[in-house]
C-alpha cells in the first residue's frame, strides 16, 4: 500500500482545509503553523517540547479499559531486508506491538528493481533469512504474518482459474505454514483495473483467497487470512468500488479479514464515519493499514506524530498497522512509537505527549534528546504539512519556499546552517545509530548547497 504515482493508480483525496496555528498553551507539546494544504508558499512548522520526565509508554490504559484498543497492533516493512526486520522485532515488543507482516515487496524476485516472478521458488538463502525472522517473532511473542502479491509489477500475473498458477502460489504459503506461521495475507492493491468488470474481478479474487485459506486450514484449523482488495480505501461510495466491494462481500469467506487504509490512500484523517461505511459495504472485519510514515523509498522523512486518527476506530476495526519508512527503519521507531501509542490506547492518545515520550525513550542523554527534537522539527512529515505525498521532503520544500521569496540569500544561508548544525549533532550524538537517516540528511544537504550556489549574487 503506497502512494501510487508509479503504477498510475488512484491517490487519496485530501480535504481542502487550512492548517490553523495551534496555541502552545492549548497543546503544550506540539504546534503546527501553516497555510492552505498544498500551498508551496506556506511554511510548515512543528514545535516539539521535551517532557520533564519519562513515563510509561505506550500510555497505560484507564481503569475502565481492560484491553488495548486494537487486538492487532503492528507494522510491516516497506521492502525491508531480513536484517531490518530482525533489528525491529525487539522494538516492536517494547512498544506494545504484537504483529509484524513482511512487505510483499520483500518477497519479490528483486525488490530493488521491482521484479516480481511470484511463480518461482524463493532461493534457499532468502528462505533461511526469513526463517530467522519468523523464529525471532516467535521468541518475542510477536505474530508473524506472511504476505505475497501475485500481480504487482509482474510480467505474468496469476491466472485465477489456472491450476498451475495456484500451485505455484501455494508453494510459498506451504513453506511458511511449515514454519508454524498461522497468519497470511494475499494482496491485490495498486493494480490496473480500467475496463474490467469490477464485480467479476472481486469474485475471482475472493474465490482465490477462499481456496488458499481452505487449503491452509486442512493442516491448521486456526489459520487466518487477510485480504487487501483492489479498493482498499474510502467509504465505498463510488460506483466502481461499490460494485467491487459488494461482490467481494458476497463471495469472500466470512473469516477473512480485509485491509483498509482509511478515508484515503494516504490521508490526513481516518474517521469512524468512513470506517463504518466501508465495513458495512465489505461486510467483513477490517484491519487499518495506515500509510504513515511510509515514504515509498523516496528518502523523505516523516518524523512527526501520527495525527487525525479518531479514537472510536477501535470499536470498528479489529487491528491497526503502520506502513513504515524505507530504508530508514531505525529512525522509523520515532513516528512508529506514536502509532503504537495510538493503537494501544486510542482513547487517551495525545500527539504532543506521544512524540515527546517517543524521543525520551529513544535517547539517553540531554544532547541526544535535543538532537532528535530538532531533527523532528526539521522533518515533521506529510501529515503535519497537510499533503498526501509520501515523497514530500520537508527540508527541500522549505528551502524552495525560501528561494521563491524576495531576497532569499540571508534566509537560505540561515536555513542551510540550521540543517548543517543538526546533521553534525546527529553524527556526534548517534555515531552508531540512525545511519540511513543520517545518510538521507547528508544527501539533502548536498541538494541544498547546489541550490544555494545558484542564488544570484552568491
Amino acid at each position: 500500500m503506497k502512494e501510487t504515482a508509479r503504477s498510475g493508480q488512484p491517490k487519496s483525496i485530501i480535504r481542502n482545509v487550512t492548517i490553523a496555528a495551534v496555541l502552545l498553551a492549548l497543546l503544550p507539546a506540539w504546534q503546527v503553523l501553516g497555510g492552505p494544504i498544498g500551498d508551496p508558499a506556506a511554511p510548515c512548522r512543528l514545535k516539539v517540547v521535551l517532557p520533564n520526565s519519562v513515563r510509561a509508554f505506550p500510555e497505560p490504559l484507564a481503569k475502565d479499559k481492560k484491553e488495548p484498543g486494537f487486538k492487532i497492533r503492528g507494522a510491516k516493512g516497506w521492502g525491508w531486508t531480513p536484517d531490518q526486520y530482525l533489528a525491529e522485532i525487539p522494538f516492536l515488543e517494547r512498544s506494545g506491538l504484537n504483529f509484524l507482516m513482511n512487505c510483499y515487496l520483500s518477497m519479490f524476485t528483486d525488490p530493488e528493481k521491482m521484479v516480481n516472478r511470484w511463480w518461482e521458488p524463493i532461493p534457499a538463502g532468502k528462505k533461511q533469512a526469513y526463517e530467522k525472522v519468523v523464529q525471532a517473532c516467535r521468541d518475542r511473542n510477536i505474530t508473524f504474518c506472511f504476505a505475497i502479491h501475485p500481480q504487482l509489477y509482474s510480467e505474468r500475473p496469476l491466472r485465477y482459474e489456472s491450476e498451475e498458477d495456484f500451485e505455484n502460489l501455494w508453494q510459498h504459503f506451504a513453506w511458511m505454514q511449515g514454519l508454524g506461521v498461522r497468519w497470511f495475507s494475499l494482496s491485490y492493491d495498486d493494480i490496473a483495473v480500467e475496463g474490467a468488470d469490477k464485480a467479476k474481478l472481486a469474485e475471482a479474487q475472493a474465490r482465490l483467497v477462499n481456496r488458499v485459506l481452505a487449503r491452509l486450514r486442512e493442516k491448521d484449523p486456526q489459520a487466518r487470512m487477510i485480504f487487501c482488495p483492489v479498493y482498499y480505501w474510502g467509504d465505498a461510495g463510488g460506483a466502481d468500488d461499490g460494485a467491487y466491494l459488494g461482490a467481494l462481500a458476497r463471495v469472500l469467506d466470512l473469516d477473512v479479514f480485509v485491509f483498509w487504509t482509511g478515508d484515503g490512500v494516504i490521508t490526513r484523517e481516518i474517521t469512524v464515519r468512513a470506517a463504518e461505511a466501508y465495513k458495512a459495504a465489505v461486510r467483513h472485519r477490517i484491519i487499518i493499514w495506515d500509510n504513515y510514515p511510509v515514504n515509498d523509498r523516496s528518502g523523505a522523512l516523516h518524523l512527526g506524530p501520527v495525527t487525525g486518527r479518531e479514537a472510536g476506530l477501535a470499536s470498528v476495526a479489529y487491528g491497526y498497522m503502520s506502513n513504515p519508512l524505507s530504508p530508514q527503519n531505525e529512525i522509523n521507531r520515532v513516528p512508529l512509537s506514536t502509532c503504537a501509542d495510538f493503537a494501544w490506547n486510542p482513547w487517551a492518545y495525545d500527539p504532543g505527549r506521544s512524540i515527546g515520550q517517543a524521543i525520551v525513550h529513544q535517547a539517553a542523554t540531554p544532547g541526544q534528546r535535543a538532537a532528535l527534537k530538532d531533527l523532528i522539527e526539521l522533518y515533521p512529515g506529510n501529515l503535519a504539512c497537510g499533503t498526501a505525498r509520501t515523497d514530500y521532503n520537508c527540508v527541500i520544500e522549505e528551502f524552495n519556499r525560501i528561494l521563491a521569496g524576495p531576497g532569499p540569500g540571508a534566509a537560505a544561508a540561515a536555513f542551510l546552517a540550521r540543517v548543517e548544525d543538526i546533521a553534525r549533532r546527529l553524527d556526534r550524538e548517534f555515531p552508531a545509530r540512525f545511519a540511513d537517516a543520517r545518510k538521507t540528511i547528508r544527501e539533502d544537504l548536498g541538494r541544498l548547497r547546489e541550490k544555494s550556489a545558484a542564488i544570484p549574487g552568491r
